[in-house]
């Protein structure tokens, strides 16, 4: 559990590359679910959020969106150093193609983003169900988004995969039978908790139940609250 004092989800929306329709609508899902949990929330694009006294009194950051080159350097240390000191990183849909050039985060996240087949209907196939963050979504679920496609697989870097694309309507995949969509890290001494959803291109989907509760659980996750 956080302490006290770490009651703050900072939701950090800059971009540096595209810039999805999106973003408002999930910073202010992300915002409504993190007080509902009894949190405070702040959203913001200004790096400068990234200083160690605010991340001293955060619970999870979230990186909804972000592409591109969005912190400076001494804002990557101050986050590097609240990572490792046990903060949380909830990384939504486009985060994955943040900060092209900084290893750790690379590593962190596990893959990085390499493109996607046109926004289509799939289904999301269910491995951990009992995590939080995929515990309110049904075993198969349909859904409509963009299927990422990684750099390297994900499994390769020992995350743990909640969800996966079933492939078999998915017009333009590679990945085959093993498409992971949703996963996260354990806490490690070296670093907090991290989970990653690809989920999230559309406006319309902060507005479904399912998917909030997805995103609840995952705050719900890497808060520790």
């Amino acid at each position: 559990m956080r302490s006290s004092k770490e009651r703050d989800v900072l939701v950090f929306t800059r971009t540096a590359g595209y810039r999805h329709d999106s973003i408002p609508a999930g910073a202010a899902a992300l915002a409504g679910l993190a007080v509902a949990a009894g949190l405070t929330a702040e959203t913001t694009d200004d790096p400068a959020a990234f200083a160690p006294d605010r991340l001293d009194r955060c619970a999870a950051v979230v990186l909804l969106s972000t592409t591109g080159t969005v912190l400076t350097d001494a804002g990557r240390a101050a986050f590097e150093a609240y990572v490792r000191r046990g903060g949380g990183l909830l990384a939504v849909h486009a985060a994955a193609n943040a900060e092209p050039d900084w290893p750790f985060y690379g590593e962190l996240l596990g893959t990085r983003f390499a493109g996607h087949p046109p926004l289509q209907p799939g289904t999301v196939c269910v491995d951990d169900p009992a995590h939080p963050a995929t515990a309110p979504l049904p075993a198969r679920w349909s859904w409509t988004d963009e299927w990422y496609e990684y750099a390297t697989h994900p499994r390769a870097s020992g995350v743990h995969v909640l969800a996966r694309a079933d492939e078999a309507g998915d017009q333009g995949g590679t990945l085959g039978a093993d498409h992971p969509l949703v996963w996260c890290r354990e806490a490690a001494p070296d670093r907090g908790r991290v989970l990653f959803t690809a989920l999230g291109h559309a406006t319309e989907a902060y507005a479904d139940p399912v998917f909030r509760a997805h995103l609840a659980g995952a705050l719900q996750w890497v808060t520790g609250f």
